[in-house]
């Protein structure tokens, strides 16, 4: 009986934790800015076409921007959906796909804002 209650309640752990991972979103506003986890700033790319479902910055563009990559179970959730690319998901806001800018070193740093007129920090 014992060994059933346990089993039982690791079960409904299980359950809730991928629950929760389901409805988590890849982001937060933090400072009008959108940023991931780690509190590192989040952009866009303006070559990128809102609620296309892909990417338009891949190989060498891919490398200076790393795309904010979604896991194969990830699903769209409001404002958040999940986009394809040559190399798996990558998660996008309102459409557009999401990106990093690997020389933002600190959370609040947003050093590619405005790069080439044409990355801008998700406000």
């Amino acid at each position: 009986m014992i060994n059933k209650l346990i089993s039982l309640a690791a079960l409904s752990m299980a359950m809730l934790g991928g629950c929760a991972s389901m409805s988590s979103s890849p982001a937060m506003m933090k400072d009008g800015m959108l940023v991931n986890s780690k509190g590192m700033t989040l952009y866009t790319f303006d070559k990128d076409v809102a609620n296309s479902g892909k990417s338009a910055c891949e190989g060498a563009c891919a490398v200076k921007w790393p795309a904010v990559m979604a896991a194969a179970s990830d699903k769209s959730n409001g404002d958040y959906s999940v986009v394809t690319r040559s190399n798996g998901q990558q998660w996008a806001y309102k459409g557009k796909p999401l990106y990093t800018w690997p020389e933002d070193q600190e959370p609040g740093d947003k050093y590619g804002d405005n790069y080439l007129k044409v990355w801008h920090v998700v406000k």
